[in-house]
Parts: C-alpha cells; sequence; structure tokens
C-alpha cells in the first residue's frame, strides 16, 4: 500500500513554493475578471506578485465581511466571474454566505484527506454531513468518490436507519462529525446492532479531545481529523504521523496577526489566511477567522508541504466597551502607529461597575513617554480612554489573543 496520494506531497518545499508562485500571476488575473476583486485589487499589477512577501501586500478578505457583500451584491458580492450555470452545485451556509462548487473533478480538494486517513479506492463509506443546502454533505461525498470510494448519503441523525446501512453495505470508512460517531457506537451498542466494519473515519466540524481520540481507538476505529471551510474545502488534514495537520496542495496558508495581514513570526499564534487557485473560483486571502500556528519542519509521514497545530480558536475577538465596538482591528492599528513594540493585547475588566481597559504592550525599552504616546494612540484609534501598561518581551502568551474580554 502506497504512504501518499501522489509525488506532489513529497516535493521539494521549495519547487512546491516556486510552482505555486509561477501560477499566482495567471490567477490574480482570473480572479479580477470579476468586479469585486478587480475593485479590491486595484491598482495590483499580477505579474508583480511572485513571493509570499508581494503577496502580503494585497489586502485580506475577511470571512466575517462575505454576509453584507453578498447581500449587497447577490448571489456572491462579485467575486466570481463565471455565470451560474459553470458551477455544479450552488449551496448556502449560516449568514448566509453563498458558495458555488466548481465543477472539475473533487472541487473540494478532499481526497488527500481521505488517503491520509487510510481510506481507499473500492472502499464503502459512511457519509453522515449534511446533504440539505450547505456543501458539508458534498464536500466529503464528491471528495470520497474522487478517491474511487462508494458513498452512502446517509446524513445525521436517525441512528435506526443508519444501523441498516451499515448492516447491509458494510462500510470500512465513516466521515462525519466525531461527536455523532461516538453517538452511532453508543446506540449500536446498547442495540446489540453490528457496527464493526467501519474501521476509518475522517472527523471535521466539532472539537475531538483526547479522551474522546482514545474512546474511539479503543473500539477499533482510526480517526484522523481534517480542517476545511464550506467556501475552500479541505484546507489541511491530519496524517499518520500523528504530529499536527499537513497543509494542502494547491493552496497557500498564511497566518497572519489578528485584525491585519501581516504575517506573525514563525510559530506565532494567529489567523488563518488562504489563497486558492481554482480556475472556476479563486480566493485571494480569504481571512477564516481562525486561529492556529505553524509547526518547524517536515512531517515524519513524508509529506513536505507546511503543517499547523489545528484549529486553536477564533481571531474575531470584537467586543463592546462602554457601549463602543473595540475590534482586533485597532490593536492592529495601534501596532502598526508603534513598530518597536512586540505583542499587544488589549484586556477589558470591571471596576467600579465600570467598564475598564487596559492595554499591554511588550517593549524592549520601556519609558514614560512610550506609556504617554501609546495611550494617546489608543484614544486615538478606539475613541476610548484606556491604561497602558508596559510589560516585558516574551511575557505575553502566545495564544493570538489580541482582546481579552474578562469581564
Amino acid at each position: 500500500m502506497t504512504d501518499h496520494y501522489d509525488a506532489l506531497e513529497t516535493r521539494d518545499p521549495a519547487a512546491r513554493e516556486a510552482d505555486l508562485f509561477a501560477r499566482m500571476p495567471d490567477g490574480l488575473r482570473k480572479a479580477m475578471a470579476a468586479p469585486a476583486y478587480a475593485q479590491r485589487l486595484k491598482g495590483t499589477d499580477p505579474a508583480e506578485v511572485t513571493s509570499r512577501a508581494a503577496l502580503a501586500r494585497l489586502p485580506v478578505l475577511r470571512k466575517s465581511e462575505l454576509p453584507a457583500l453578498h447581500k449587497a451584491a447577490p448571489p456572491f458580492g462579485g467575486f466570481v466571474a463565471g455565470p451560474l450555470g459553470s458551477f455544479g452545485r450552488l449551496y448556502s451556509s449560516p449568514g448566509p454566505i453563498f458558495e458555488p462548487e466548481p465543477a472539475h473533478a473533487d472541487p473540494w480538494r478532499g481526497a488527500r484527506a481521505l488517503f491520509a486517513a487510510g481510506f481507499r479506492g473500492g472502499d464503502v463509506v459512511l457519509n453522515t454531513f449534511s446533504y440539505h443546502l450547505t456543501p458539508g454533505g458534498f464536500i466529503f461525498d464528491t471528495s470520497a468518490r474522487a478517491l474511487g470510494c462508494a458513498v452512502i448519503p446517509s446524513g445525521p441523525g436517525n441512528t435506526e436507519a443508519q444501523f441498516e446501512l451499515i448492516e447491509a453495505y458494510r462500510p470500512r470508512g465513516y466521515s462525519g462529525t466525531p461527536d455523532f460517531l461516538k453517538i452511532l457506537l453508543d446506540a449500536a451498542a446498547d442495540a446489540g446492532r453490528d457496527v464493526s466494519s467501519i474501521r476509518r473515519a475522517l472527523v471535521s466540524g466539532a472539537a475531538f479531545p483526547k479522551s474522546l481520540q482514545d474512546e474511539i481507538k479503543a473500539r477499533g476505529i482510526e480517526a484522523y481529523q481534517a480542517f476545511g471551510t464550506a467556501d475552500l474545502g479541505m484546507v489541511a488534514f491530519e496524517t499518520p504521523a500523528r504530529e499536527g495537520m499537513v497543509v494542502n496542495e494547491d493552496l497557500i496558508l498564511e497566518i497572519v496577526r489578528p485584525g491585519t495581514g501581516d504575517p506573525v513570526a514563525p510559530g506565532d499564534v494567529g489567523e488563518i489566511v488562504v489563497t486558492s487557485l481554482d480556475p472556476d473560483h479563486p480566493w485571494i486571502r480569504l481571512a477564516l477567522g481562525d486561529l492556529t500556528s505553524a509547526l518547524p519542519g517536515l512531517s515524519p509521514c513524508g509529506r513536505t508541504n507546511m503543517r499547523i497545530k489545528g484549529w486553536m480558536g477564533r481571531a474575531d475577538q470584537t467586543t463592546k466597551v462602554k457601549g463602543m465596538f473595540v475590534r482586533p482591528e485597532q490593536i492592529g492599528e495601534i501596532g502598526k502607529r508603534h513598530p518597536a513594540l512586540d505583542r499587544l493585547r488589549l484586556v477589558v475588566t470591571r471596576e467600579g461597575e465600570a467598564d475598564v481597559m487596559t492595554l499591554k504592550a511588550a517593549c524592549a525599552s520601556p519609558s514614560e513617554a512610550l506609556r504617554g504616546e501609546l495611550s494617546a494612540t489608543l484614544r486615538a484609534v478606539t475613541k476610548l480612554g484606556g491604561n497602558v501598561e508596559l510589560v516585558a518581551l516574551g511575557s505575553l502568551p502566545n495564544d493570538g489573543k489580541v482582546i481579552s474580554d474578562e469581564r
């Protein structure tokens, strides 16, 4: 049994990077054929965007912006150039956010994730993600069929019907949330039903803590995690190495300081930003609102792409102080005005039934002059007064938080 989906997964990292950025100018041109990208990237010469540094100078498109953009210019906010009829399926996710499915094979690029989890052509897969309106069910369905698997489109719920399908078709694989897999296994044990054919699982869409991982494994199922979104499909996935998640091929993943588009230092926690060069539906610097950090080195499984720790929380830490919203973007702006600072964190508390905010700033050379300058900048940017505390380098946690609401 081969260990890798294809040779792309094990190529030299420099060769992968060169290939991606050789394709970037054409990808940008295709994106800019859509009116919203043309406006957002106005003045950009695609031929000059051939490195990560050049890419990082382009604006990010925040996923949190999409509902309003889609409502203003339905259905896709002007970010899709092709006619609706050129896509395979059309979906809607909560927001609402409208998503088109490219018509080419494996449109959600998930076959690699299933392969890494041990699925192989000829397997039967029980797919319990929902097939109703949202793309979740079809992301895993089309990925499994691209790998050559037969799919039972069961969707979630109705365990009695699930047992009948499992006992009839004897699926080797399961795809769905880890929570529903436990429900299914528990219900089968209580009812005396045979679900022992399931030996592999690719789970997503919910937390998969160590305790549940151990329980699933004890029941004879090797379960792997995948990180994906309804916009991009599979972004990263776990491999037999069990050391973080490997970023999918054909994607450029950046980790930026929340509220900005600026890449973090290696190993720091930040927000995931993804660029996809899919010819039917490119995404340019889509900020997902999820936090992660990069792992150093290469995976022991032999795959050579960038690795991330997995999902580490949400980057959207917007909060309301004294009736006014304070956003991560504003803390990012303070950092830009004071580039000598390291990490920043705005801590919001309550004192005497009043909101109080304190900006903690890590710096090498604290001074009263710097404290005064930061206090003025904090007020200018947020329109609110607050305390400033200068702290030592390395004293603020590396967890991606720039606003901590402790009320």
